[in-house]
């Protein structure tokens, strides 16, 4: 892992990345709007507790913790974008 900061900014870069894609969404498709803010919603929720969990690691004193908490952080983070993703693909069909 590079550094802390870098990866808060790739979170922020893919959280929003993602709500773009939603509001594209509702901007060609009419009657989706509740369903693509409840899914901005939750990206939210789990860009905001990904950031929380970042600025505090388990385990200061032991990097190889610190290097596994953070894998973890970032596996967490990518399976939640992934179902963001299978939620508004759902609403496309």
């Amino acid at each position: 892992m590079a550094s802390i900061r870098q990866l808060k900014k790739e979170i922020g870069y893919i959280s929003s990345q993602v709500i773009e894609d939603c509001l594209d969404l509702v901007r060609h498709f009419n009657g989706k709007e509740l369903e693509a803010m409840a899914v901005i919603d939750e990206l939210v929720a789990l860009h905001n507790a990904t950031l929380e969990k970042s600025n505090h690691p388990d385990g200061k004193d032991n990097p190889q913790m610190v290097r596994s908490y953070y894998k973890q952080i970032k596996k967490d983070y990518i399976e939640g974008v992934n179902e963001a993703y299978k939620k508004l693909e759902l609403m496309v069909k």
